[in-house]
């Protein structure tokens, strides 16, 4: 008789538990799918839409395409990208980066995204989280934080890709945003994104015991075994993985079975 399969782990909800979301997350500058270590040392990897159609024909969740410069230069260029992608892709699709204002969100939406992304924009003016959420429903506002340790158990948001300091708590800003009229928030460790060395687990599980909405979870991801780790220590509803899904040390399936032979929930994949 072989060894009893282990508990099924995951995001407990009223109905039981809930599969954790395997999401590919695509950082993109022009035309080009892009990587660093700690949002530096920026590296064109490829043709983001040629990686998106990769991960969906190997069962990914959803899709994160973040425009890594749009803030600085105060535009978003993914709209193109995104009506494209739609066209054979058919997961949800979160775009972020230098969205500015409900006129920003509606013509992205009506690219094919069904969620946007909001960091820089909506630290500078939080309403603005507030006017997106009653245009066109909370469900499709993400809060994105950036998130960098000061100290033990205390991390700031960061803006412009990682790049400026806002003086701003995490905590508190979770807290505010979702008040504000976020539906769900993406938190990124500065300090892990990219090194794929695991999750920053004491930032993700503070971040999933204070919100109330579903939380995203990106940066260091480079194994099944670090997802594990972080499903197990934080209460995130999805894991975004980037790098090393790109460089092909990790793909969707290995990662799938992977957590689902350590009992964690996640989406069954039929092959088309």
């Amino acid at each position: 008789m072989g060894a009893s399969p282990p508990d099924l782990v995951g995001v407990m909800t009223a109905e039981g538990i809930k599969p954790v979301r395997l999401i590919s997350r695509l950082d993109v500058k022009g035309t080009n799918l892009i990587k660093g270590i700690r949002f530096e040392g920026l590296r064109v990897i490829g043709a983001p839409n040629e990686k998106a159609r990769q991960y969906y024909e190997q069962g990914v969740d959803e899709l994160l395409y973040i425009d890594a410069v749009a803030s600085l230069y105060n535009r978003n260029y993914l709209g193109g990208l995104v009506s494209e992608v739609v066209k054979d892709v058919f997961v949800p699709i979160t775009v972020g980066g230098g969205i500015r204002s409900v006129d920003d969100v509606r013509a992205l939406l009506r690219a094919g995204a069904d969620k946007v992304a909001i960091n820089t924009a909506a630290v500078k003016d939080p309403g603005l989280l507030t006017r997106v959420a009653e245009s066109f429903g909370r469900q499709c506002v993400v809060l994105s934080v950036e998130a960098k340790s000061v100290a033990p158990g205390k991390w700031e948001v960061y803006t412009e890709g990682g790049r400026e300091r806002s003086g701003r708590d995490v905590a508190e800003w979770i807290d505010e945003g979702i008040a504000r009229g976020a539906g769900e928030v993406l938190v990124t460790s500065v300090d892990q994104d990219g090194t794929e060395t695991g999750a920053d687990l004491d930032l993700m599980a503070m971040a999933g015991e204070l919100s109330t909405v579903p939380v995203i979870a990106s940066g260091g991801i480079g194994s099944s075994t670090h997802a594990q780790e972080l499903v197990d220590a934080a209460n995130v509803d999805a894991i975004a993985v980037g790098r090393a899904l790109h460089y092909g040390r990790l793909d969707l399936g290995s990662l799938r079975h992977g957590l689902r032979s350590k009992g964690v929930g996640v989406r069954d994949y039929v092959s088309s």
